[in-house]
This record gives structure tokens, C-alpha cells and sequence, in this order.
């Protein structure tokens, strides 16, 4: 009876086992999803002040928003693609989403206590990785800021500090798409804008551009709103400034993602009323070519990251000094205005 008990005991303690090792599978494949890791090419040749202990072969790390648009995959693609070309090794770590504000504050972190020399970071917002910056800079790390820029004078309060500002000229993407929509109305009729995120830099500057270009040409900006990057949102924003203003004659959308719901919103309502976009993504350029949308502004994020890089390894190769500052170096990159006349040459 005793050796029948044991047996028992042990098949429990086996069960057991096999189900807590199902259910920490399932963990570590969530856990893998919230950080996506690469390396590329080979180790680094150039010669640089060593600042901790590098992870792995890497000795760069970059921190982007996410990975599930096609502009960040991008802009991955083009760090990866210069890495190659240094003959270096960069990790590269994103958000799982554009809300994932405490993850990303996370991710940083990790890659600072991993040692690396130098870490590119797109913010989600202008001051959430404030607190994690300014502690790379009292470990030496040098930081270079991408696409999002951060506010200088909060990281200034807090010791930190960043190399260099590289992006698309935002405030220039708004009025080059605003400017072009509103050339192709004949009277000067009402015009709304759809916006990212509240407190997106990026965002709020293409906002400000294209009101700009819009008071500029005459026209009455009727509505402004952001919706936070989001397709669903964006259709259901756009729709809400149709049936409340019967005039609407133009929409600028600050990025592709968002142009493609309000597109459809517009299709969907039988009215004539134009649509740019910003980003240049596959989707919204075919759109375009089709006679949908009327034009995104395209930018170069896989420039944008290839200058990041390099302005990271150049901070490392002078041993550049962190000092916390508001004046920074900035890079911008061209946009591209794509219409139906062009198209054709960016379709993929």
C-alpha cells in the first residue's frame, strides 16, 4: 500500500512538472515579443573609448518605438544595412506598441546596465526615457536621439544628455503635404488635420506645418485632433469631421497609417474631399497610383537610422563629452512629395 502511494506521489509530482513547464513556455515566448534583438555583420574594426562591457559582440544598441509598421521596419533595415557596411554589430530593441510607454523605459534600461558604447533611442514620447538617459550619461554611454525628439530642457534638469538630433524636418513634411492639398481645390473651402499622439513631437511639428500651409493658402482649418496613429481611429475621426462639417474639402493626416482609415471614411461618405498622408508606406503609395489618396509625403527612415548609427559610432570614435545641453547638432532629411504623378517610380 505504502509502494502504491509513493508511485501515486511521484505521477502527481510529474504532472505537475510537465504543466509548469508548458506554462513557462508560454511566458518566455511572450517575454521574447516585448524586445526584438538583432545583430549585424561583423565585429567592430574601429578603434574607440571602451565604456563598460559590451553585450555579446555588439558594442551598439538602438531603442526604436516598435517594429509593427513598415516605417520602423524600415529604419531598421537601414541600420542594419549601414552596420553591415561599418563592419559592426548593433542590437536593435523596440516597444511592443505606441503605448508601451513603461516597456520601453525598460528596454533602455536593460541596454544600459548591458554595457553598450553607444545607444540610439527613438522616444514613444519627449520625456519618457528622460530619467534613463540622463543615467547613461553619468555611466559615459553616449546617446544619440532619433526621429523623436526629446525635450531638452527637462534632460538638461536631470544631467542628462544627447550627442546629436537626426529625423525628417517635420514641420517641413506638414506644409509640403498641406501645401499640395490645398492647390488642389479650386475655392478655399474648410480643411481638418488628423493627428498622431498627444505629445508626440514628431506629430504635433507635421500638425504645425500643415497649419501653416493651409492659413498660408487661405483656407479655414475647421478640425484637429489626434488619432494616436491609429487606422480604426483615424476612420472614425474622419468621419465624425464629415458629417459635422458638409464644406470639408481636404484632410492632412500626419502619418499613412492613419490616412488609410480616413480614406476610407471619405469613400465611404461619396464625397470629394482630398487625403494626404505622411510616410510613404507601400500601401498608401499604391493608393495613390490608384487615384485613392492624393499624396503622401514620403520620409527616408532607413536613412534616418543609417545617420543615427553613424552618429553613434562617431560620438564613441571621439570619445565625444556627454554635457547636458539644449544646443544639439541636428541632421534632417529630405521628404519626398509623392502624387499620382510619381507614384509609379516609389511603387515597390
Amino acid at each position: 500500500m505504502k509502494t502504491f502511494k509513493r508511485i501515486a506521489a511521484l505521477a502527481m509530482a510529474l504532472t505537475l512538472a510537465l504543466s509548469l513547464a508548458a506554462c513557462g513556455g508560454s511566458s518566455s515566448t511572450a517575454a521574447s515579443s516585448a524586445a526584438a534583438s538583432t545583430a549585424a555583420s561583423t565585429a567592430s574594426s574601429a578603434p574607440a573609448a571602451s565604456v563598460g562591457t559590451a553585450s555579446g559582440d555588439a558594442e551598439y544598441a538602438v531603442v526604436l518605438k516598435v517594429l509593427s509598421s513598415q516605417f520602423w521596419q524600415t529604419m531598421k533595415t537601414g541600420i542594419e544595412a549601414e552596420a553591415d557596411k561599418l563592419g559592426i554589430k548593433v542590437d536593435i530593441y523596440a516597444a511592443n506598441t505606441e503605448d508601451d510607454v513603461e516597456g520601453q523605459v525598460t528596454l533602455l534600461e536593460n541596454a544600459i546596465s548591458k554595457g553598450y558604447k553607444a545607444i540610439g533611442v527613438a522616444p514613444i514620447s519627449n520625456v519618457n526615457l528622460n530619467n534613463a538617459i540622463a543615467d547613461a550619461t553619468t555611466k559615459g554611454i553616449k546617446i544619440v536621439d532619433i526621429d523623436e525628439k526629446v525635450d531638452l530642457d527637462a534632460l538638461t534638469q536631470l544631467g542628462g544628455a544627447v550627442y546629436a538630433y537626426v529625423a525628417t524636418d517635420n514641420v517641413a513634411v506638414g506644409k509640403l503635404g498641406a501645401d499640395y492639398l490645398a492647390k488642389q481645390i479650386d475655392a478655399k473651402r474648410g480643411d481638418a488635420i488628423v493627428e498622431g499622439k498627444a505629445g508626440a513631437v514628431s506629430g504635433e511639428n507635421r500638425r504645425d506645418g500643415a497649419k501653416a500651409a493651409f492659413e498660408a493658402a487661405g483656407m479655414t482649418i475647421v478640425d484637429s485632433q489626434p488619432a494616436d496613429w491609429d487606422r480604426t481611429k483615424a476612420y472614425d475621426l474622419a468621419t465624425n469631421y464629415i458629417t459635422a462639417h458638409p464644406n470639408l474639402k481636404a484632410i492632412y493626416c500626419c502619418n499613412d497609417t492613419m490616412a488609410m482609415g480616413v480614406q476610407e471614411a471619405v469613400e465611404a461618405s461619396g464625397k470629394d474631399i482630398k487625403v494626404c498622408g505622411t510616410d510613404g508606406n507601400d500601401d498608401a503609395i499604391q493608393s495613390v497610383a490608384d487615384g485613392k489618396l492624393t499624396a503622401t509625403v514620403a520620409q527616408d527612415p532607413a536613412a534616418v537610422g543609417a545617420k543615427g548609427l553613424d552618429l553613434m559610432v562617431e560620438a564613441v570614435q571621439k570619445n565625444a563629452e556627454m554635457k547636458p545641453s539644449t544646443d544639439i547638432t541636428t541632421y534632417g532629411i529630405d521628404a519626398i512629395l509623392i502624387t499620382k504623378d510619381n507614384a509609379s517610380q516609389y511603387i515597390k
